[in-house]
């Protein structure tokens, strides 16, 4: 997402055409969820616009359509996935193709997973969300997962809700995270390279930033490790996600200092009466 509402005047500026915003992201972070791509699959020369407003080093993470995790289950969408993976071509090893399971899909529909993982193309680098509570309870489930996301060097994507759900909502965009958002246990184990994180917060900033303290850890530990992260930051509303993210990579950082730095924003004009 690089289109947000409340980011024009604050993040980018406030007379950038839609085709651009993307660029003007790229300024404040070097990756991005693509979440329309759950939606609609976008065209080629979309994509490939998308490619040539960031540099090689920017990271996109791009949702598979619901047809295929949420309507198909991942099974019958050989049409779908060929016009998909033509689609976003364009990133080329930039893109992380992940695959945002519902919470119906259980540790019965392991065998699921790993066909429709063996079935994509070598080379393309793929990550699951899965959000049945089996996964996380039950270590006999979790372990087969594991085994099937390894088969495929795969990435296990945790979306860690726990700071959220610790007190009852306060506002009217918590109230609405909290009927949709999965309440799952945190999860800190990477299995490849290139872990993913995805991280909730609220709409207090000092409760956010304290929650994602242990995420700060373990992040500089993977570093340590050689391993290169990628760590989404959202709160209810995300109006500040950008400001956020940068906050937490300055965290990390002070714990691995050879980390390099974020790319420095451009500054965006303050909005004008006239």
């Amino acid at each position: 997402m690089w289109t947000h509402k409340a980011w024009p005047g604050r993040f980018l500026p406030q007379s950038v055409p839609a085709g651009e915003r993307l660029r003007a992201y790229a300024g404040w972070c070097n990756a991005v969820e693509g979440n329309t791509t759950f939606y609609a699959t976008p065209a080629r020369s979309t994509v490939a616009a998308w490619a040539q407003q960031t540099d090689p080093g920017f990271r996109f993470v791009v949702k598979l359509p619901k047809v295929v995790t949420h309507e198909r289950r991942l099974a019958g969408v050989e049409a779908e996935m060929r016009a998909f993976l033509d689609a976003v071509e364009p990133l080329g090893e930039r893109a992380v193709l992940w695959a945002q399971l519902p919470g119906s899909f259980g540790p019965s529909d392991v065998d699921a997973i790993r066909r429709f993982l063996r079935r994509l193309p070598a080379g393309r680098r793929r990550a699951v969300e899965v959000r049945h509570p089996g996964f996380f309870t039950d270590a006999v489930s979790a372990a087969r997962l594991e085994a099937a996301l390894a088969d495929a060097d795969a990435e296990w994507v945790p979306f860690d809700t726990t700071v959220f759900f610790r007190n009852p909502p306060t506002s009217e965009a918590e109230r609405e995270a909290w009927t949709r958002k999965p309440r799952l246990p945190r999860r800190t184990r990477a299995l490849t390279g290139r872990p993913i994180v995805r991280y909730l917060g609220r709409d207090s900033v000092d409760e956010t930033v304290e929650g994602w303290q242990p995420w700060a850890a373990v992040v500089a530990d993977w570093l340590r490790e050689g391993r290169s992260p990628t760590v989404f930051l959202h709160t209810p509303d995300n109006d500040d996600a950008p400001a956020l993210a940068r906050r937490f990579h300055d965290d990390v950082r002070a714990l691995v200092p050879g980390l390099d730095a974020l790319p420095e924003p451009e500054p965006v004009e303050p909005a004008t009466l006239f």
